[in-house]
């Protein structure tokens, strides 16, 4: 069955289930169908090991009954059943208690013109080619003189569909798929062992990196951390590497969503049309982007989204909003709805990321006299609400505008405020996953050690 044919088929199941609802008592309602599958397949020591194969179909529907609702799922697409399952839903919501901004998306905002984005490779891959791809990394790895053992390699190929209708009108459906290898080595012996690993998912298979070169630079990375030192506590800047860097980035998008801001919980609820990062910072989430990880046409509620500032020139722009959150803080949607079949559409972001700056991450590098350039955290010391920032972190020590030697069982801390206003993004950004950064200088913080 082919990608139309089998959204026609999907479509008439969750147009089955609003009639039902409806026929109940719903006053509105929608249906989203989530269906996927994957196959994994992997090495380790040359050894043929860890193969799966998983395939999912589910449905969550949501029903209105006045200014109440309730969401249900169901993986049974029998017709009958889904009849049950509507009826069921219609009680549920008549019994929960009011929501005065829960609801449909509003009409006018609803997508029409859906962007082709590129998201659909139907480039199969056998289990023995996956084991294939996986053993080609890992005997690159072995060739890396000076690593002692693997973690193993894995290859996997998986797709996915997501079909959305709604009651009032809306209808769309989109296909994506995904190839992935990762492969990870240990160098040292005994209690001096250290680990590191390399990884790359593509929705397009020729898109994917070399095999080879993902096992070599895992080891290459493994053995670059061997002996490692422990530094005192002191003040010092933060090259974050752009392997971590999105992690800064996503304490922002916590913090910006709506659900954060119409709680209160948030740190920057008051922080709407004013400097919040450093004057040459822009943060964008773009769904549209082709090939992207996150990217899709129309947001879970059938809205159309597209390119949005969230942070222009240092300053923030706007919150990330789905229909319920731009409500009660009366607003409009951003076109930020994500959701699973089992609950209703909260904020959430596409493809997110800083834009780069201008200078190389040397460039960056070169100007520090003492510094630590992280390549890896521990530990989620985190809070949007207050700001306080305390990971575990490891990586290498800078002197003299050079990375030296490496650095492990540190903590690095500040407050997300402070850390904001002080970022320097490199110009070295890459779009490798959901969210993304540059090599980020951060200014200011401290970091704990013996």
């Amino acid at each position: 069955m082919d990608k139309a044919e089998q959204h026609s088929r999907l479509a008439g199941i969750a147009s089955h289930a609003l009639e039902r609802a409806k026929f109940h008592g719903a006053d509105a309602a929608d249906a989203i169908i989530v269906e996927g599958g994957s196959t994994n397949a992997g090495c380790r020591l040359g050894k043929w090991e860890d193969i799966e194969s998983s395939e999912s179909q589910d449905m969550g529907l949501r029903v209105l009954v006045g200014k109440s609702q309730a969401n249900v799922s169901t993986t049974d697409f029998d017709l009958k059943d889904i009849d049950t399952l509507a009826e069921r839903a219609v009680a549920m919501a008549r019994v929960s208690p009011e929501d005065p901004y829960c609801g449909l998306a509003d009409r006018e905002l609803l997508a029409r013109d859906l962007p082709e984005l590129e998201l659909f490779d139907d480039t199969q891959m056998s289990t023995d080619q996956l084991r294939e791809l996986a053993k080609e990394a890992e005997n690159a790895a072995w060739e890396v003189e000076g690593v002692t053992n693997s973690l193993g390699a894995t290859a996997s190929a998986g797709y996915g569909g997501i079909v959305l209708v709604t009651s009032d009108g809306f209808e769309g459906a989109y296909h994506s798929s995904s190839y992935s290898l990762s492969c990870a080595m240990v160098a040292g012996e005994g209690t001096a062992m250290e680990r590191d690993y390399d990884y790359c998912t593509v929705r397009h298979f020729s898109d994917m990196d070399d095999a080879k070169g993902i096992g070599r630079e895992a080891s290459e990375r493994a053995l670059r951390r061997l002996n490692p030192k422990k530094m005192s506590s002191q003040a010092v800047p933060i090259i974050y590497d752009k392997r971590i860097s999105s992690t800064l980035v996503s304490h922002l998008s916590s913090a910006i969503s709506g659900t954060s801001i119409t709680r209160g919980t948030s740190m920057l609820k008051d922080s709407m049309g004013k400097q919040v990062f450093a004057d040459s910072i822009t943060i964008r989430d773009n769904p549209h982007i082709i090939r992207g990880l996150r990217s899709k046409p129309f947001d879970a509620e059938g809205v159309a989204n597209g390119l949005t500032d969230l942070v222009l020139d240092g300053v923030l722009q706007t919150w990330i909003l789905d229909s319920r959150s731009a409500r009660q803080l009366g607003l409009k949607t951003t076109g930020h709805a994500g959701r699973g079949t089992g609950s209703p559409p909260t904020p959430s972001v596409s493809n997110l990321y800083m834009e780069a700056g201008t200078k190389t991450p040397e460039d960056l590098i070169g100007v520090i006299e003492t510094g630590f350039f992280v390549t890896d955290l521990i530990g989620m010391g985190v809070s949007t609400v207050t700001g306080d920032y305390s990971r575990g972190a490891a990586g290498f020590w800078i002197e003299n505008g050079e990375i030296t030697y490496p650095v492990s069982e540190v903590t690095i801390a500040g407050n997300l405020h402070d850390m904001f206003m002080n970022i320097t993004p490199a110009n070295d950004l890459e779009f490798r996953h959901g969210t993304n950064a540059p090599t980020l200088l951060v200014e200011g913080m401290t970091l704990a050690g013996t």
